[in-house]
């Protein structure tokens, strides 16, 4: 079995995503666990692909922290992304791990020899930008995000 988060050189995981029809479901299920989460809502985002694609999309999305773990929780409103497709598939819950990197292409590139394929990207400036990867065997998808490095540590957004 390849250990990919050291191949990869991938610090611990910062944030854990799930995918449900209704936002307003999720929260019920998860505040009495984890507190209030912060909802934002960005309107239709543009610039991203989505398998090679142009595709504008809007989700409408939850976050909140346990420890330095952010969790997400994520509705799918509009456009081709992967979340519409996990949820096509019948599927809800757990839908990707991420993992804050510097250098979000040259990972990807080094990702493509462990037979990961980046399926969505957006990069919303030269210093912001984050890719979904997915690998036929594994039924969670990797997120890699680039961000402003302070001191070590990723800005939280």
């Amino acid at each position: 079995m390849q250990d990919v988060r050291k191949i990869l050189d991938l610090p611990p995981c910062c944030q854990v995503g799930f995918v449900y029809p209704k936002l307003e479901d999720a929260l019920a299920q998860y505040e009495p666990i984890f507190g209030q989460f912060q909802v934002v809502d960005y309107g239709v985002m543009e610039g991203a692909t989505f398998r090679g694609k142009l595709a504008p999309y809007r989700l409408k999305l939850a976050v909140a922290y346990t420890g330095e773990l952010e969790l997400e929780l994520i509705e799918w409103v509009s456009g081709d992304t992967p979340h519409r497709e996990f949820l096509a598939k019948g599927r809800t819950g757990l839908h990707h791990l991420s993992f804050h990197v510097p250098d979000l292409d040259a990972v990807v590139a080094q990702a493509k020899g462990l037979g990961f394929e980046p399926i969505w990207y957006h990069a919303m400036s030269d210093e912001i930008k984050y890719t979904y990867l997915e690998r036929e065997t594994d039924p969670v998808l990797i997120e890699l995000t680039q961000r402003p490095w302070s001191g070590g540590n990723v800005q939280r957004a």
